[in-house]
Order: C-alpha cells, then sequence, then structure tokens
C-alpha cells in the first residue's frame, strides 16, 4: 500500500522504530499480537484512491457503528488547503488513522483529528505511537504551531502525556463528552 515514499516501520516485537525507504514488505504474526507497522504521512493531494477508501471505511467502522454515531463523518475538510493525513499500515491492513488539518484554515491552530486504531490493534501501544509520529510530522510541516485537539473527555489524561492542555468546557458531540485540548 505504499508509493515509494519515506516511511516509518515499527516493529511492535522488538519496539524498535527506523525510517526506511519504501516499499517496505514485513511479514506478521498475528496470534502472538507482534506487528510490523508502516507509517505513511501523505497530503490530501497524494493519497490513492485505495488509502481514501481504506480511511473512510475504518472510519466509518468504527465511529458510525461501534461507536453508534450517526453523523456525516465526509465533511469536505479530508481534502482542503493542505491536510494531511497519517496512517499506519499493517501489510494492506490499515491499523491506525489520524488527519492533520491545515492550520491556515483552523484560525492557526493545526488540527488533529479523526484519531482512530483498529479493533485488532488496541492494546498494542500503537496509540502512543501515533501521537508520537503525528507531532513529529506537525513539527516538519508546520514548526511551532500550537496544536488543537477535541478529545473524548475519557482520553484527556493521554493527551496530557503529550503537553496537551484543557482548553474550553465539557461538551457532548454525537452523544459522547469532549473536551478541546490545546499544545503551545
Amino acid at each position: 500500500m505504499n508509493d515509494g515514499i519515506l516511511v516509518f516501520v515499527t516493529d511492535y516485537y522488538a519496539m524498535e522504530t527506523s525510517i526506511v525507504q519504501a516499499p517496505s514488505i514485513t511479514r506478521t504474526f498475528s496470534g502472538n499480537r507482534h506487528m510490523t507497522i508502516n507509517w505513511v504521512c501523505k497530503h490530501h493531494s497524494d493519497l490513492g484512491k485505495e488509502q481514501l477508501y481504506a480511511i473512510l471505511q475504518l472510519r466509518a467502522e468504527v465511529f458510525v457503528v461501534e461507536q453508534k454515531c450517526i453523523y456525516q463523518d465526509i465533511d469536505g475538510q479530508d481534502l482542503e488547503g493542505d491536510t494531511c493525513h497519517l496512517m499506519a499500515w499493517d501489510e494492506d491492513r490499515l491499523v491506525a488513522y489520524l488527519r492533520l488539518l491545515d492550520p491556515e484554515l483552523q484560525g492557526g491552530d493545526v488540527v488533529i483529528g479523526r484519531v482512530i486504531i483498529a479493533p485488532q490493534a488496541r492494546g498494542t501501544g500503537l496509540g502512543h505511537e501515533m501521537m508520537a509520529q503525528a507531532l513529529k510530522q506537525i513539527e516538519k510541516r508546520w514548526p511551532e504551531m500550537p496544536v488543537y485537539l477535541s478529545a473524548q473527555v475519557h482520553l484527556q489524561g493521554y493527551y496530557g502525556r503529550y503537553g496537551f492542555e484543557v482548553a474550553g468546557e465539557v461538551y457532548v458531540e454525537d452523544g459522547i463528552p469532549h473536551i478541546g485540548m490545546r499544545r503551545s
């Protein structure tokens, strides 16, 4: 699923991260939760149709079906400005994803959104690696820009580990309590 671009590979069995030149093919062993992850961050204009399909499929699987939030996920922001998509691939399966919204269109903050870990990849530490990868990409693309996200309230401590602080009051979105958080 790589298109010959630079990707990050994380071997969760050895817990090592290195930069490799794509394409990168690694076997995984699903029985013992050993995964080899290819991290790919692409500007929306560089996404292939298969990648976009996998993104929308995973978002619908988790946000709409699993979390039972009936809402219009395709909100017009996926393809605007300099929006980028951070993806974690286990062979040809998308197992984690988030999008980085262009700060020029978001009032000066890079906005992290649509943060998702596939059900089969939960409990592996992948979420922590994804946040680290996201913050690296943000620093590379938009140095020293503040970062905002809308966190589910129960994840406030999780995002706090990455320097995010509460920015506002609790509100309910799609039946789930959320709170704004910012990292300067």
